[in-house]
């Protein structure tokens, strides 16, 4: 069994991770960023994609997991717009922390989709940089 991260640990956990970026989990435990995100007040958004095989199976899941609204239209366009604006109006926000674990790396989920699908991440860390807002995805493949 892991041994969790005491407090001082956790949030030294991000401080070498800039603020808004996309990157492979790496050395990572997902457990202790979660912890992390809970210790800096961050919202943490978790999604296991093992399951899927397609586009639309990843959105789905996505959609699922991170609890976006009913009428989420299952593209990557409307992925951005859940990850921005709505969460923006809804005022202040506090920073995030955000894993999509095992990325699926199929004939149906291929290199340029699965790209298409980190610019959509790297695009919303950026929206949030500009609003000196954290947003960090860490992301790993299946």
């Amino acid at each position: 069994m892991q041994t969790p991260l005491r407090s001082k640990d956790q949030e030294a956990l991000l401080r070498a991770v800039r603020p808004n970026i996309v990157q492979s989990i790496r050395a990572f435990r997902v457990h202790d960023l979660q912890e992390t995100a809970g210790t800096l007040g961050h919202h943490f958004l978790y999604a296991n994609l093992a399951h899927a095989q397609t586009k639309q199976d990843v959105l789905e899941l996505i959609a699922s997991q991170f609890t976006f609204p009913a009428h989420f239209g299952k593209n990557f366009d409307a992925l951005y717009d859940c990850l921005t604006d709505p969460l923006h109006k809804c005022g202040p926000q506090p920073g995030f922390v955000l894993v999509l674990d095992q990325i699926p790396v199929t004939a149906k989920f291929d290199k340029e989709v699965r790209e298409q699908l980190l610019d959509v991440f790297r695009e919303a860390a950026d929206y949030w940089a500009e609003r000196k807002i954290a947003f960090r995805c860490f992301y790993s493949f299946l």
